[in-house]
């Protein structure tokens, strides 16, 4: 690479031994060039492939950490799978689905459970009472 892709500067830097976040992950032995301008970083394609799969890992974390919590907060809600899909809008499989991970939630199902998990006492105010 001669020019940035970023800002167009042809002041590229190389860098070695560096340590970059990859989410929440610390990925060391990181090496490339950065624009001298814009700050901008291309790694060289051994310390990409390190940095993607480190991505990828903490992806995967945060995706099964949300099944365990979606599992956990239904359960101490003593829902069926069934009643946590129609309370969230899904089809009837739905809440299966999340939680074996086969398909991932939207972000307002995980808000609402997070939420749920700290004020169980307001499922009442989404659940008509029998």
């Amino acid at each position: 690479m001669k020019i940035c892709g970023e800002c167009g500067s042809r002041h590229l830097v190389a860098f070695a031994h560096e340590t970059l976040l990859a989410g929440a992950t610390r990925v060391p032995g990181l090496s490339g060039v950065r624009c001298a301008e814009c700050g901008e970083t291309y790694l060289d394609a051994a310390s990409q492939a390190r940095y993607a799969a480190a991505l990828d890992a903490a992806v995967l974390a945060q995706r099964q950490e949300e099944q365990a919590m979606l599992v956990r907060v239904r359960r101490k809600l003593k829902l069926s799978q069934r009643e946590a899909a129609r309370l969230t809008g899904g089809g009837h499989n739905a809440f299966s689905r999340y939680e074996r991970g086969e398909v991932r939630p939207l972000p307002a199902v995980v808000n609402l459970f997070r939420l749920l998990d700290k004020h169980p006492e307001m499922l009442g105010e989404l659940v008509p009472h029998a």
